[in-house]
């Protein structure tokens, strides 16, 4: 009589990651949910919305006042919609489960990997941050990075990402900026 052996296979390390990351994610969801105006988070995320931003800030471009920042900036916000996009597509990563209401406006934005309004949201802050010419008001500089982190934050709160995905958008956003600031200042 062969004697036989039961092979377990386990799940690979990601699974247990993406499975506590969604767990996270949805807890976090159902606690802010009920005590957050949703109003409040729907204006956050419009606020970094690129068909929202992008024309506002190519709007400064004919403005009198042109600083040499302005189209490395806006470089690289063609840029953070460029990555954003490669990277969706790569990772696949379905949006969460517990937002039925989430309408995506292009086919790209049917994945949640990572946020792109999270890196778009840290791109303009580490700009910010980054120029010389706000380096003495720093309070603006705080402001911006708090509308970056609360921004982020909304995507959670309001079902459109997970955690994992926000963290990885904020990261890329970052990365950006110092990429504009490294390669693209002296080019143009």
């Amino acid at each position: 009589m062969a004697s036989t052996t039961m092979v377990t296979k386990s799940r690979p390390f990601h699974h247990h990651i993406v499975t506590l990351d969604t767990t996270i994610s949805k807890a976090l969801h159902n606690l802010f949910h009920p005590f957050i105006p949703r109003f409040l988070l729907h204006l956050l995320e419009y606020s970094a919305d690129f068909r929202f931003s992008f024309p506002l800030a190519l709007s400064l471009y004919f403005t009198p006042i042109r600083r040499p920042s302005l189209i490395p900036f806006l470089i690289g916000l063609l840029l953070d919609l460029v990555f954003v996009g490669l990277v969706k597509s790569i990772f696949r990563r379905s949006r969460p489960l517990y937002n039925p209401n989430m309408k995506p406006a292009v086919s790209i934005d049917n994945f949640s990997f990572p946020s792109g309004h999270a890196s778009r949201v840290c791109y303009i802050a580490a700009f910010v941050s980054f120029l010389d010419d706000f380096s003495e008001t720093y309070w603006f500089v705080l402001s911006v990075w708090a509308w970056a982190t609360l921004t982020s934050f909304s995507r959670v709160l309001l079902g459109r990402h997970f955690v994992l995905d926000v963290l990885a958008g904020a990261c890329l956003g970052v990365l950006e900026a110092v990429f504009v600031f490294r390669f693209l200042w002296f080019s143009i």
